[in-house]
């Protein structure tokens, strides 16, 4: 499967919650629930670069499956992950202190992080196929 597109963001449970245990500022949490967040996602074979636009601010985090990286969490912090494909639908995110599970259904990508005890989910929908020629980040 191609998780290669462009999703924007149509729901979202316990952001609020979810923010505050990341540690980010009360005021930066009130502006980003009202922010347009668009997931940009562009496939390579085994690599994948995902970038993650709300508002103004673009957050881009490249993988390689079964092979530890670093990325950037929404709170700026810088931590080692694994991303890994679990079936042929769904991307699975393991880093020490969460799990980001992204199963993609039709044109609908369901994003699942859990971090400690606190579950987030967000329900995008897809609104186009990247250029990839253009859209290498």
């Amino acid at each position: 499967m191609d998780f290669s597109g462009q999703y924007q963001l149509q729901s979202q449970e316990n952001v609020e919650l979810f923010m505050e245990v990341l540690g980010v500022p009360d005021d930066m949490i009130e502006k980003i629930k009202g922010l347009e967040r668009v997931t940009k996602i562009v496939q390579n074979g085994e690599d994948f670069i995902v970038a993650i636009q709300t508002g103004d601010q673009v957050l881009v985090n490249n993988f390689t499956l079964g092979q530890e990286t670093h990325m950037h969490t929404p709170a700026g912090d810088k931590i080692k992950a694994i991303m890994n494909l679990e079936g042929e639908n769904k991307l699975v995110v393991k880093a020490k202190d969460f799990t980001s599970v992204a199963e993609f259904d039709g044109d609908q990508l369901i994003n699942t992080i859990t971090f400690g005890n606190v579950v987030y989910r967000q329900i995008s929908k897809k609104i186009q196929e990247p250029d990839v020629e253009e859209d290498r980040l």
